[in-house]
């Protein structure tokens, strides 16, 4: 896939008013997605509307008895620290405040933050430092 590939997609993302889109081409996979607050709906064109489909929706924390799930927003390679040799954003017992960033997801050479979207303390990290993860896998389970 070519960065020109990726520019017409965020023209696309632009023209529809899509918040994210996915796209897998000759095994490569690309996911863009654009701040919520950014993004102003606009009406897809009807001819070209059956073309493209809408991805699945923002995975949102999943509750459960005892925990909140927190998945990833896409696929891409997870990291627990902001460099190679930094400490962890959180460990198992952390104290978090929603909006606190809790590792980033690597896509396309693009550094992307995970937030948590709730209070809590961190009860387990679902994944490894270095691990690739599709959309919606849990990296991380939080006490509320």
């Amino acid at each position: 896939m070519k960065s020109n590939d990726i520019r017409e997609y965020a023209e696309i993302m632009q023209d529809w008013g899509l918040q994210r889109l996915t796209v897998t081409e000759n095994g490569a996979t690309v996911c863009l997605e654009k701040d919520a607050a950014a993004a102003a709906p606009i009406s897809a064109p009807a001819e070209s509307a059956a073309s493209v489909q809408k991805p699945a929706s923002e995975p949102k924390p999943a509750e459960h008895h005892d925990y909140i799930s927190i998945k990833s927003p896409m696929v891409g390679v997870f990291y627990a620290a902001p460099a190679e040799n930094a400490d962890p954003f959180v460990t198992a017992g952390t104290e978090i405040s929603e909006g606190d960033t809790v590792g980033i997801i690597e896509a396309m050479k693009l550094m992307n933050e995970v937030r948590s979207e709730c209070s809590g303390t961190v009860q387990e990290i679902c994944v490894a430092n270095g691990q690739v993860v599709e959309y919606g896998t849990e990296l991380f389970r939080i006490r509320r």
